[in-house]
C-alpha cells in the first residue's frame, strides 16, 4: 500500500450555554458567542483551503452545532457528517482509535470533540505547537501515510492554526 497524503484537522467546540442547569453536559448547546464564532472559523477554514471528504463529531449538542455552522460555511452536506459517540470527552487514544477506523479513500477529516483531549491530541501531533486550544479553535495537519492507522505515526506538517479571538490571524503552513 502507497503512501496518499492524508489532511486531519481537529477543532474544538464553540462557546457553549452554561444558563440551564437543567442540562446534562452532553446536552448544551452553543451560547451566543458560539452561534457567532463557529460560523465564522468555518469560513476561516474555508479561506485556508479546508476541503474535507468527512466531518466526524462528537454527539454532544456544543460539538454537533459547531460541526453544522461549520458545514455550511464550507458547503459540506450535513447529512454526510457522521456523529461518533465515543467522541465525547474522549482521550487523544479515543480519537486516534475513531481516527483509524475511517477509509484511507477519505483524503481529509475534521474531527470535532472536547478538551482536555482535543489540546491533548494538537499537542501530540504537532509537537506542542498549540498548548491550549480556545473553544472554535482549530489546527489543521498533513502527512503522508498509507492510511488513518498510520497517520499519527508519520512526519506531520501543520497546515493552519487559529481560533476565534486570534488577533493575528491564523498562522499558516509551518
Amino acid at each position: 500500500m502507497g503512501l496518499k497524503r492524508h489532511t486531519l484537522t481537529l477543532m474544538r467546540h464553540a462557546k457553549s450555554d452554561w444558563s440551564d442547569d437543567s442540562l446534562s453536559d452532553h446536552d448544551r448547546p452553543l451560547n451566543a458567542r458560539g452561534e457567532r464564532d463557529a460560523p465564522e472559523m468555518g469560513k476561516r477554514l474555508k479561506a485556508l483551503g479546508i476541503r474535507p471528504s468527512l466531518l466526524l463529531t462528537s454527539t454532544a449538542t456544543r460539538a454537533l452545532e459547531t460541526c453544522k455552522h461549520v458545514a455550511t460555511a464550507i458547503g459540506f452536506p450535513i447529512e454526510f457528517v457522521h456523529r461518533e459517540r465515543s467522541l465525547y470527552l474522549a482521550a487523544p487514544t479515543d480519537m486516534l482509535n475513531a481516527l483509524s477506523n475511517e477509509d484511507p479513500a477519505f483524503h481529509h477529516i475534521v474531527i470535532f470533540a472536547h478538551n482536555p483531549g482535543i489540546s491533548e491530541l494538537a499537542n501530540q501531533l504537532s509537537n506542542g505547537l498549540v498548548g491550549h486550544m480556545p473553544t472554535g479553535a482549530y489546527i489543521a495537519l498533513e502527512a503522508n501515510a498509507p492510511d488513518w492507522r498510520s497517520f499519527a505515526h508519520a512526519n506531520i506538517g501543520v497546515i493552519g492554526y487559529d481560533y476565534p479571538k486570534n488577533p493575528n490571524g491564523p498562522i499558516k503552513r509551518l
